[in-house]
């Protein structure tokens, strides 16, 4: 399965890339994961955000590739337990071995984003800081791939 994050946003705190590469690192074959930064539109006090998002939206569209599910995630989407998101990976893998999870700007998601989105996921219903959520998704992805392959990491 391959696995793109698509992330919006700027340069991230050092902690943050530290604890998203020590999770992809842990992260075996056949899953092959890949994090793709897209850069966020600056914001003014004057400017709408609205407008900044459509922009990113347009980026984010032009570096999806075609054959690619795309999972929006957000705090209004669908919620899983541990097991359930692996399991639900699992699936998908079956039914498309090339997923995109999108992580949204500082306004969120654009509409012809949240189109294009065969499903919304959530990570927490709380609204979470970019960082953070980079880390959360990159934790779950790796909790997701040792509950699959039986690996203790996991506890109920």
């Amino acid at each position: 399965m391959r696995l793109r994050i698509l992330a919006v946003g700027h340069r991230q705190p050092a902690w943050v890339d530290a604890a998203v590469d020590e999770y992809l690192k842990r992260i075996r074959s056949p899953w092959r994961l890949e994090l793709v930064a897209i850069e966020a539109v600056a914001r003014s006090a004057s400017g709408k955000a609205e407008a900044a998002t459509l922009r990113e939206g347009e980026k984010v569209l032009a570096a999806l590739r075609d054959r690619e599910r795309v999972i929006l995630l957000d705090e209004t989407g669908k919620t899983f337990t541990s097991r359930e998101w692996s399991q639900r990976l699992q699936h998908l893998a079956g039914e498309s071995p090339d997923l995109a999870l999108l992580i949204g700007g500082p306004d969120g998601h654009a509409p012809a984003v949240r189109a294009r989105a065969a499903e919304s996921w959530s990570l927490s219903r709380l609204t979470l800081p970019h960082g953070l959520a980079r880390v959360m998704l990159a934790e779950q992805l790796y909790r997701a791939q040792s509950l699959s392959l039986g690996h203790p990491y996991h506890r109920d």
